[in-house]
């Protein structure tokens, strides 16, 4: 989810990121290029997904005694329906937006923290949150990619070795975007929030495949720019809320970021609701790599971290489910694009 700068050091610099890339590409290369068999159980989805994850994220690699670590599996019937929870408020100044970097983990969208009123409140915040920061989160294959899961599901119920679907069954997840926020009222710099109770608000947005989508498009066209890690590129004036979607209903609960650190000082808002980009929009992501320019190449694909226990945390919801969508959250809503 998040990359944080801390001390003006990478993070992943100082989890030697680098050499486990290199000893592990090979294996995850020879997975991903070895020919699917059909497979008769449900599970195998999850399992490839679980399977196809850079050695990187495979270990759980949680906090010594944490017990709020993301993402999560939302299981939409253990959800509680909140009506004391407001609408989320979203507020963005589009000539905020600094350049579209190449983070070495993911491609991120930097925004000038300082502009006051460029944020989120309202839904489960206390407090007005400043935009910091925006990323994406994809997989080397259509068939995942997305941190948060929901009902088990980041792909079709069925097997998709099969390449088949159950009549009814919705298209799932493939990426998710991640737009970071820090508390501002409680704290006078955002490496304060990253460590500190409630510091972080972090919107969570499922992508899933389907129609071109325009905004999404003006970063796509820049991913060339940003090829190899720590490469900069100016983006001009962008306005964030062009890629969440029209319905705002959310689920939220207390979390940590995904990568180094792992504080849990994040509230996280998963909207129900995803929006839909075109896999030729999808396949560019991939073009990118995690390697600096003349390394060895490696292509920056699986770069979202593993379920993590729920512990004894509740999900909570701004919207009554019913039981036609309680298995799918993304059931009886048109998508937006």
């Amino acid at each position: 989810m998040l990359r944080t700068l801390m001390l003006g050091r990478s993070p992943l610099k100082s989890s030697g990121f680098p050499t486990m890339v290199k000893q592990g590409w090979g294996t995850l290369r020879r997975h991903l290029l070895r020919p699917k068999r059909p497979c008769s159980q449900d599970s195998c989805a999850q399992k490839n997904r679980s399977n196809a994850l850079h050695p990187l994220w495979k270990g759980t690699g949680s906090v010594p005694g944490g017990s709020r670590q993301s993402p999560i599996n939302i299981c939409c019937r253990d959800s509680v329906y909140d009506p004391r929870l407001p609408p989320l408020r979203v507020s963005y100044n589009a000539a905020a937006c600094l350049h579209i970097w190449n983070t070495g983990y993911f491609f991120q969208v930097e925004f000038d923290d300082a502009t006051k009123g460029s944020g989120i409140s309202g839904g489960p915040l206390e407090n007005h949150y400043q935009l910091k920061q925006f990323h994406f989160h994809w997989g080397a294959m259509d068939e995942w990619g997305s941190e948060h899961a929901v009902d088990d599901h980041v792909y079709p119920a069925e097997c998709m070795c099969l390449g088949t679907r159950r009549p009814g069954s919705e298209e799932p997840p493939r990426a998710q975007l991640h737009l970071v926020h820090w508390n501002s009222v409680k704290y006078q710099h955002y490496k304060e929030a990253v460590l500190g109770e409630n510091g972080l608000a972090v919107i969570g947005v499922f992508l899933k495949l389907g129609a071109h989508h325009e905004a999404l498009q003006t970063l796509v066209e820049v991913l060339p720019e940003i090829k190899h890690k720590d490469t900069r590129a100016a983006v001009g004036p962008f306005e964030p809320s062009r890629l969440l979607p029209h319905c705002r209903d959310y689920w939220t609960y207390p979390g940590s970021l995904t990568t180094p650190p792992l504080t849990e000082s994040v509230t996280w808002i998963v909207l129900k609701k995803p929006i839909e980009v075109a896999a030729s929009q999808l396949a560019e992501f991939r073009t990118l790599l995690f390697s600096a320019l003349g390394e060895e190449q490696k292509i920056m694909v699986n770069n979202y971290r593993p379920l993590q226990p729920l512990m004894n945390r509740k999900v909570r919801s701004s919207f009554q489910a019913t039981k036609e969508n309680a298995r799918s959250s993304f059931c009886n809503d048109q998508v937006d694009g």
